[in-house]
């Protein structure tokens, strides 16, 4: 004899008590819940989206550093921006690093994570090595290696006998400025790699070691394709962080945009037209155009990672 359990029914009376119930908690949840965010609700709407509608609102207008006497002038500011060679070469030196940067950092971090995560002895001290410089001020890391690249005094020539006038040309301006940031800034990235390594399950190794693996292939068919989607944020990072480069690139040459203008960013020369031209408009005009294409990355890391998700389903 079989025996069938049936689900208790409720009466509709019940289930709207018991629907209006679950509404109330609910809705005093998000009440005491609001209190806990609005703090940050109200700093993030003071210092972020304030500063994007005023900017936003500038953009139209022929403002001054000094705020008076702006007049709506339209579109004229995105017009000239879009005619600007000046915009544009500085767009072309921020592509160009970053062309280099996150490569060579991807790749950075990925082989001193695996040395990281292998080595038997004194572990944490190669970790604390390659983690350090990432802790350092932008001021720091800048000054330093302008001292190592200097003609003169620079640790760079005397030790590889060379008399290269690495900030003083052209040609070497911008990579003096990759150097630096892959030192300084590899630390993050090797940390990313290095905790995601630390995941990957240890037997997926022992069961490969079982069928013959060899170490090559371990790392092709499991290590790899285990990291890629921290390789693809690694990368998203990188480029977001690599077209706002700034700090190290003035700092390597007090404040000036390199010889023929070779290291002026695109967040130079915004800086440049707002606080030294004084063209604040034109300054919040390059600053959202910017910003569209910042987003238009972001937006398309967010698609191609949503499709590859639905095709691996």
């Amino acid at each position: 004899m079989t025996t069938t359990s049936a689900q208790p029914v409720l009466a509709p009376a019940t289930a709207k008590a018991a629907t209006r119930t679950g509404t109330v908690r609910r809705k005093q949840g998000f009440q005491h819940g609001g209190w806990f965010v609005a703090p940050f609700l109200a700093l993030f709407g003071l210092f972020v989206i304030w500063p994007v509608v005023r900017g936003l609102y500038l953009s139209f207008t022929d403002a001054n550093i000094s705020g008076e006497g702006a007049s709506f002038i339209g579109l004229d500011n995105y017009r000239e921006a879009l005619k600007d060679d000046l915009l544009w070469d500085s767009l072309g030196h921020s592509a160009y690093f970053t062309l280099l940067v996150v490569p060579c950092i991807t790749l950075m971090a990925f082989l001193l994570a695996m040395l990281a995560h292998h080595i038997e002895r004194g572990k944490w001290l190669w970790r604390l090595c390659f983690f350090m410089p990432f802790l350092l001020p932008s001021t720091v890391a800048g000054n330093l290696w302008e001292w190592l690249f200097n003609p003169t005094a620079g640790m760079i020539n005397h030790v590889f006998g060379l008399n290269t006038a690495w900030l003083a040309d052209s040609s070497y301006a911008m990579l003096t400025v990759v150097v630096c940031t892959l030192w300084w800034t590899v630390g993050f990235s090797f940390l990313l790699y290095l905790a995601a390594l630390q995941g990957i399950p240890s037997h997926l190794y022992e069961a490969a070691k079982l069928d013959g693996a060899n170490a090559w292939h371990r790392m092709v068919h499991i290590t790899l394709p285990m990291l890629r989607n921290i390789t693809g944020l690694v990368i998203t990072l990188q480029v977001l962080a690599s077209l706002q480069v700034f700090d190290q690139a003035v700092v390597m040459f007090d404040f000036e945009p390199g010889p023929e203008g070779a290291t002026r960013t695109y967040v130079q020369f915004t800086l440049e037209e707002g606080f030294t031209a004084y063209r604040v408009g034109y300054a919040s005009a390059a600053s959202i155009i910017f910003f569209v294409i910042i987003a238009s990355v972001a937006l398309a890391r967010m698609w191609l990672l949503r499709n590859r998700e639905e095709g691996a389903r």
